[in-house]
């Protein structure tokens, strides 16, 4: 297994170009399965989830090319239906298969997937939704989705899943008559999938709204398109320059909302300026918590979007640790994300657990190195940072599982200045 030694103190800066959004490519991989004719994805991001589910569609039978961070793919003769299991326990994304496998393909048989212990993260969602469009779903320890009478319906989501609403609008393209989908979320990686599947002709209105009607058509044809950033990478790398005084400007960076993450991460004193896709983050921060009205003492919490993602909750603390002044931290989505700062006190930092779902945190700690362990992307990645700041040497066993999201980020932290190596 691999591992990062990490010798903090290094400044981070230079230029960084984000790569594409981990969230997004994941679904877009699966939409192949809903044409015959080939689909060309750009900026493709190569990290350790998308071979996964490059792999499924290649052991389905679909004609996988990747040159760079091109993918194209044509589902042209698919021969299975069945997911191999072994690829199924490595990423949470497999479920995705589900929808256009079931919808053009007429079944699909899934083993439970993998993915980050962050909590329980149900599926009922992408089940009732695919349900409602005519595709029976059984099985327990296999989940077993075969076309019966694919139909539109008028879905109401009983919680705005990401993955679920993802599921449901692909197999809907292909679902006769109309498709009005309530509560759906409407992340920016949600939006980019639906943009893909109107250029591949499906007739989607509502983008960027939590109410998506979908007119479904006979079939969809092939296209080209690029993988908008990822700008929860983008957030990794922004606080890697803050917590080390650096200078980073995130190049290409269009569609990264820093406009929605700011209002919290102002709340640290993080600054940035934007301008034409580019975003600067200035050299030499000092980070000071601001209060709300009447000193009271401010919150970050996470939520659907437009609310503060939960992906970055884990750098949020982070940044926390090195900030004057006490903030609480609400994580509403997952039980487990916040265990991780248990590793974070090893180090110094100076923080109370609440309970499973707050934590709060008083700054500034000077942070010690130590031997730890990620147990899931994101907080890996924020380990990662506090290791950046902190004074001496670092060990972060797991290095896979942070490649799992993040693209070669020991050699892009070692360019951008990180004293920081791999381990076999």
């Amino acid at each position: 297994m691999d591992r990062f030694v990490i010798r903090g103190g290094r400044r981070i800066s230079g230029v960084h170009t984000p790569p594409g959004n981990k969230n997004a490519v994941l679904p877009m991989l699966a939409a192949a399965l809903l044409t015959d004719e080939p689909l060309c994805l750009q900026n493709v991001p190569l990290i350790e989830d998308v071979h996964t589910m490059l792999a499924i569609l290649d052991d389905l039978g679909v004609a996988v090319d990747l040159h760079g961070h091109t993918a194209t793919l044509c589902a042209r003769r698919v021969r299975k239906r069945r997911l191999p299991p072994a690829l199924c326990r490595k990423a949470r994304s497999t479920i995705l298969f589900a929808g256009p496998l079931a919808a053009r393909h007429g079944a699909a048989t899934i083993f439970p997937p993998g993915g980050d212990i962050i909590g329980r993260r149900r599926l009922d969602t992408h089940f009732d939704g695919l349900r409602q469009l005519g595709i029976r779903v059984a099985g327990a320890d296999v989940y077993r989705f075969s076309r019966q009478n694919l139909r539109g319906a008028e879905i109401l989501l009983d919680e705005a899943s990401v993955t679920a609403t993802e599921n449901i609008v692909m197999a809907a393209a292909l679902a006769p008559g109309k498709t009005t989908l309530f509560n759906a979320a409407c992340e920016p990686h949600v939006q980019d999938l639906c943009h893909l599947l109107c250029k591949m002709g499906a007739h989607i209105r509502g983008i960027g709204t939590n109410r998506l009607r979908i007119h479904g058509v006979e079939r969809l044809h092939g296209a080209r398109h690029r993988v908008a950033p990822d700008y929860i990478d983008a957030a990794s790398f922004a606080a890697a320059a803050v917590l080390t005084g650096g200078r980073l400007i995130l190049r290409d960076a269009h569609g990264c909302p820093f406009d929605v993450l700011g209002r919290q991460l102002a709340k640290l004193g993080l600054k940035w300026s934007a301008q034409g896709g580019q975003i600067d983050i200035p050299p030499a921060q000092t980070l000071r918590v601001r209060n709300d009205f009447g000193a009271a003492i401010p919150s970050i919490a996470d939520g659907v979007w437009p609310a503060f993602p939960s992906d970055l909750m884990s750098v949020a603390i982070v940044l926390a640790t090195q900030a004057r002044g006490t903030v609480l931290f609400f994580e509403k989505l997952f039980e487990s994300r916040m265990y991780f700062v248990d590793r974070l006190i090893e180090m110094g930092a100076r923080i109370v657990q609440c309970d499973p779902h707050r934590v709060i945190v008083s700054g500034p700690s000077r942070l010690h190195g130590t031997h730890l362990a990620g147990p899931d992307i994101r907080a890996g990645m924020a380990l990662i940072l506090a290791a950046l700041c902190a004074k001496g040497e670092s060990v972060i066993d797991n290095a896979a599982l942070i490649d799992r999201g993040y693209e070669h980020v020991d050699r892009e932290l070692r360019r951008l200045g990180a004293d920081i190596e791999r381990l076999k």
